[in-house]
């Protein structure tokens, strides 16, 4: 018999605390073949990541380790033990947890890795920098002092020997010279021309920032419903997109702190916040920033804000709009 439940009005559901699981474990290709259990498990490891960051379990590294025993798996999902030790396993094979034994009967420490695919540029390893060829007046590698400030090429080579059947310089003369002692034998040939710079680290560094800033901004559209907010509000496309990006640039920050408000906040709490948001989260900020009408002197700022903000005054918002309209009659 099903229990007697009520519904949700409004924005109620968002004063409750919940367990999160990435949507890409369920939508990216490379983890379809992960169990749905193990997803579940997955999510329950990551939120007790927030508790060893706030008892400042971290490693010589600086990276967070928890601590989840089989005891408490079993109790969790409500399974044997061979289940869960299979759950594990799982999520160890495809690489989203890393364990580590200590011995000497403490518990085994566990990481859990972050679900968004470090970037894959393709590209080689740094190689050393292309010899140049040596300045005027020192002596190449090749034996040769560099007196000439230029080296004559097919493309000067016309414009640097006098043109024949001019006034100073008639025809006649011309089929005199000696071929072989020409101008061209002259030009030192044997430097070979540079190769092709390979990319400079920083390209690399820009194309991997745009990759990582990629993944967020896919992450970021499938937890708001991207492409249905966009059908409810076909006129607030920009607005969209502007708060979409706002959102991948604090995620990708480079900053230890993000000022969020007056106050500066760590950039992992603010990147965590961001990814919580939802299709109503972003009509609640829509809908604020419509009804304001004070003058707002650093927009970004104020939205920022304001998305960090959304899932704590949410629900304080539209109970004030019911209030507001049983106040007045309206049903």
């Amino acid at each position: 018999m099903p229990l007697n439940l009520d519904y949700f009005y409004g924005g109620e559901s968002e004063q409750y605390s919940f367990y999160r699981i990435p949507k890409v474990l369920f939508t990216a290709a490379h983890y379809r073949a992960v169990p749905v259990e193990a997803k579940v498990l997955y999510g329950l490891l990551l939120d007790r990541m927030a508790l060893s960051a706030r008892n400042g379990w971290l490693d010589e590294g600086r990276r967070v380790f928890i601590y989840f025993t089989l005891e408490d798996a079993m109790a969790m999902m409500g399974c044997g033990h061979n289940k869960a030790v299979r759950l594990f396993a799982d999520l160890e094979q495809i690489g989203l947890i890393e364990r580590r034994k200590q011995g000497q009967g403490r518990p085994t420490r566990i990481y859990v890795k972050n679900f968004i695919l470090p970037t894959e540029t393709g590209e080689p390893e740094e190689e050393p920098d292309t010899p140049q060829p040596p300045a005027i007046g020192q002596t190449s590698e090749y034996g040769k002092s560099e007196e000439t400030p230029e080296v004559l090429t097919s493309q000067n080579r016309k414009s640097a020997l006098p043109e024949t059947g001019s006034p100073d310089f008639p025809k006649a003369n011309a089929n005199k010279t000696d071929k072989n002692n020409t101008e061209l034998n002259d030009t030192d040939l044997s430097i070979p021309p540079s190769p092709p710079k390979a990319k400079p680290p920083r390209m690399r560094r820009q194309r991997m920032r745009m990759d990582e800033m990629d993944s967020y901004r896919e992450l970021i559209q499938e937890n708001i419903s991207y492409d249905l907010l966009l059908q409810e509000n076909p006129y607030d496309d920009e607005l969209i997109d502007g708060y979409v990006e706002l959102m991948v640039d604090a995620c990708c920050s480079s900053r230890p702190s993000i000022r969020i408000s007056g106050e500066e906040i760590p950039t992992e709490v603010v990147k965590s916040r961001f990814l919580k948001l939802n299709k109503e989260h972003i009509g609640y900020v829509m809908d604020s920033m419509r009804q304001n009408t004070t003058r707002i002197t650093n927009i970004r700022a104020y939205i920022l804000s304001a998305l960090y903000n959304a899932p704590l005054t949410i629900s304080q918002y539209y109970t004030s709009l019911v209030s507001h309209d049983m106040a007045h009659g309206f049903q």
